[in-house]
């Protein structure tokens, strides 16, 4: 190392003034500059407008996507301080958007609670775009300021007079920090917007896509709140009770909020919240709230001596028992809320566990002693859960001599690869025997392994958990990933790490990727949340003309590799397949199986709420729900005639 390299002396320290750490290291203050971290931008502002209509002067806001991947973000609150701050000498509002720390979320006399988990705020949404600009109307005054990459390009300007209040921030994201993508996605943000306007009953959230030639425009709007909220999830379900039991209180400034309803699935569904930040790692807050549920139905089952007659003496209902069924929806407001785990999602307030257990167990009490009938439909409800749980430890047993398992734990029918890295390693769970055969031909056997099926699925949305693993078409599945299912599921063991469905590009296959997507999405939902399944994507047509082989993926794709051969279009054979197992070893590998070649999507579930709804409605037992999403989607639907 040469002389002038190795010098290490003060001049070495590189200061980064203003916001333009934020711009180094985007990725420290926004989490990502992928299409998550692009769409915290719009959560940042948006959660400056829900602190104003949480400290009660704010009852509108508007979000607009406009043309050129602008994005506007307008509310009626009190408007962002214009005047000039005391010690810094510069307008407040040019402070708040051009220093990291600097807001009035930090005096708890202007606001009691905030949410904004990485708490960076509007800044660093100036930082990261190309400009920004903000109108406040205050006082009967309308100002302006305009920047560029986070540094002023003017002074707060007043531009007229006006009878409004609140503020407006515009901007621009910076393509050479988002370089995937700076284009907004309707549907991501209309999730959390939708879950903001449940969170906070009263307040209209208008979401528009000015991008359209028609431009398309939702409310948000729930009077009800969170007891909305749960109606929402539980759409298209039987439902006991009729209305979600509702429980609010504070103590010690800490606002407690929970909306609870027991429907006809199988599946547990809850949702908790602290300032409006979804802590889905959980926390002391859903500790406290699954202990009291627990103990209040265990004290009423004991005075049930007809119901406790079904279990063992000494058998009491577990936690799992008495959630099965369950949605709920949980949501604190915290002044100083203390977040730990990987993604700063789950609540450590140690405090907040006995607030929240106390509650539930004082009101739920209640609501049991004054519903006698329904408090007995409930109890049936996670008895039989018990006794389904009992019978499901026999039925692993039984289950695994009559579904041919080896000494291994791996069902007969399962082409096994050789290498044992599950990083590596990829299942493929093929339709038929026939397809089958064609696929362990075709694979490679160090790291790709077949599992065919064969007859009908189980459709899980309707049966309990004991059915499933006692299924003889699932169960194989289980067995052959390795990682147990539902409240025993263990990624660390899992098998593969590329879970690939290959069936028919038809009605039949349709219906079987649905019944096995919903099987995961219920039992093993962080296979998906990991990115590890993935539908297999065989062409549709076969172009051979001469020695060549063309393969394509869709119609379009057909049409214009057909346009391309011009004069020599008439000699081309197009061949259509209507099944996997039509083509030999050779052709699965080239078009469907080769790591090289192959077409693939990945299974993601950006909005969990979206997904259980309609997954409950399409392979529900309700029938109008049903008839009607499928009627408000006609229009994407694709036929197989």
């Amino acid at each position: 190392m040469s002389e002038e390299n190795n010098q290490y002396g003060a001049g070495s320290i590189q200061v980064l003034k203003g916001l333009e750490a934020v711009r180094k290291r985007p990725g420290m203050y926004i989490g990502s500059t992928g299409p998550n971290g692009l769409h915290h931008l719009v959560y940042e502002v948006v959660d400056n407008s829900i602190d104003e209509a949480m400290a009660g002067y704010c009852t509108q806001i508007t979000v607009a996507l406009e043309k050129d991947d602008i994005c506007r973000v307008e509310d009626n609150g009190r408007g962002i301080p214009v005047d000039i701050h005391p010690t810094e000498h510069i307008s407040a509002l040019e402070l708040v958007l051009t220093r990291l720390h600097a807001g009035g979320k930090f005096d708890k006399s202007n606001y009691k609670v905030s949410g904004g988990l990485h708490g960076v705020g509007v800044s660093c949404v100036n930082a990261l775009s190309v400009w920004m600009e903000a109108f406040v109307n205050k006082d009967g005054k309308r100002y302006h300021q305009k920047y560029a990459e986070g540094i002023p390009k003017s002074k707060v300007e007043c531009i007229g007079d006006t009878g409004l209040h609140g503020t407006t921030i515009r901007w621009k994201a910076d393509a050479s920090i988002f370089t995937e993508t700076t284009t907004y996605n309707f549907d991501v943000l209309s999730t959390r917007l939708r879950e903001l306007a449940f969170l906070n009953p009263g307040i209209t959230i208008v979401f528009r896509d000015e991008r359209l030639e028609n431009p398309k425009e939702v409310v948000f709007k729930f009077e009800g709140g969170i007891k909305h909220y749960v109606s929402y999830l539980n759409e298209g379900k039987k439902i006991i009770p009729e209305e979600p039991i509702y429980i609010n209180d504070e103590e010690n400034d800490v606002i407690i909020e929970l909306a609870m309803q027991y429907n006809d699935s199988y599946s547990e569904n809850i949702f908790s919240y602290v300032n409006d930040i979804n802590t889905r790692e959980g926390g002391t807050h859903l500790d406290g709230f699954k202990t009291a549920l627990t103990v209040v139905l265990n004290k009423f089952l004991e005075k049930n001596e007809k119901l406790l007659k079904k279990l063992d003496k000494d058998e009491k209902l577990t936690g799992d028992d008495v959630r099965v069924g369950l949605t709920a929806v949980l949501s604190l407001k915290i002044p100083e809320p203390q977040f730990e785990g990987q993604t700063k999602t789950k609540l450590g307030n140690s405090e907040v566990r006995g607030y929240v257990d106390s509650l539930v167990k004082e009101k739920l009490t209640l609501f049991c002693e004054q519903n006698p009938q329904i408090t007995t439909m409930i109890l049936e409800k996670a008895v039989g859960e018990a006794a389904a749980r009992i019978a499901a430890r026999k039925a692993k047993d039984s289950a695994r001599r009559k579904n041919n398992i080896d000494s291994f734990g791996l069902p007969g029918k399962l082409s096994d690869c050789s290498s044992k890295n599950a990083a590596e390693c990829e299942v493929y769970i093929v339709e038929g025997d026939s397809a089958g055969g064609s696929a362990k031909k075709g694979r490679d056997a160090k790291t790709q392994a077949i599992l065919p099926l064969w007859g009908k699925m189980l459709n899980v949305e309707k049966v309990r958990a004991d059915k499933v693993v006692n299924n003889e078409k699932l169960q194989p599945v289980i067995a052959s990933l390795g990682a147990g299912f539902g409240k025993d599921f263990n990624i660390e063991k899992l098998r593969y790490h590329k879970i690939i469905i290959m069936a028919d590009a038809d009605v039949d296959g349709s219906h079987i990727r649905t019944l096995l997507l919903t099987f995961f999405f219920r039992y093993m939902p962080e296979l998906i949340e990991k990115g590890y399944v993935y539908l297999a994507m065989p062409p549709l047509f076969k172009i051979e003309i001469g020695k060549q082989k063309i393969y394509v993926y869709s119609d379009e794709e057909r049409d214009a590799e057909l346009e391309k051969l011009g004069d020599k279009r008439e000699k081309a054979d197009v061949q259509r397949y209507k099944g996997l197992g039509e083509m030999d070893g050779n052709q699965l590998w080239d078009t469907t199986m080769n790591p090289e070649t192959r077409r693939m999507k990945v299974v993601t579930i950006p909005d969990a709420v979206a997904a259980d709804r309609i997954f409950s409605i399409c392979m529900g037992e309700e029938v109008e729900p049903r008839r009607k999403f499928i009627e408000e989607n006609a229009v994407y639907a694709n036929l197989d005639v």
